[in-house]
C-alpha cells in the first residue's frame, strides 16, 4: 500500500486548502483513512480520521474549520481545512489501516507527508 499526499502549500492566514490522499497498491481491504499533522519539535497526532463505515473522529482543535471526506471508490481521503491558523503549520501526513489480503491483520500505512505553512 502507497499513500500518496497532495495539496500542501504556503497558505495565508484564513486559507483554505484541500489535502487529497491515494492508497494506490494491491490491497484487500482499507479500514480507517486519517490525517495526521506533525508540527516542527512536536509529536504527530490525529486530526481527522474516517472508517469504511462512515463514521468519523475530529479533533476539538479543528472542529468546525477541517473536514475529512473519503471516496472509496477512488481509495482516497480529503482533509478540507478551512479559517486556517499559523498554528495549524505543520507536515500533513496520510494514515490508513489496511489488509493486503484476506485474512491478513491489518497494519498502518503512512504517506511520505505534505507540508503545510500558514503565515500572519
Amino acid at each position: 500500500v502507497k499513500l500518496v499526499e497532495s495539496g500542501g502549500g504556503l497558505v495565508h492566514a484564513g486559507g483554505s486548502p484541500r489535502l487529497s490522499c491515494t492508497a494506490y497498491g494491491t490491497f484487500f481491504s482499507i479500514n480507517t483513512m486519517a490525517w495526521y499533522p506533525q508540527a516542527a519539535g512536536k509529536q504527530r497526532e490525529l486530526v481527522a480520521d474516517m472508517t469504511s463505515g462512515g463514521s468519523t473522529n475530529n479533533a476539538d482543535s479543528v472542529k468546525g474549520r477541517f473536514t475529512l471526506s473519503r471516496d472509496h471508490a477512488k481509495n482516497t481521503v480529503y482533509l478540507q481545512m478551512n479559517s486556517l491558523k499559523p498554528e495549524d503549520t505543520a507536515v500533513y501526513y496520510c494514515n490508513a489501516v489496511a489488509a493486503v489480503y484476506y485474512r491478513s491483520i491489518y497494519q498502518n500505512y503512512w504517506g511520505q507527508g505534505t507540508q503545510v505553512t500558514v503565515s500572519s
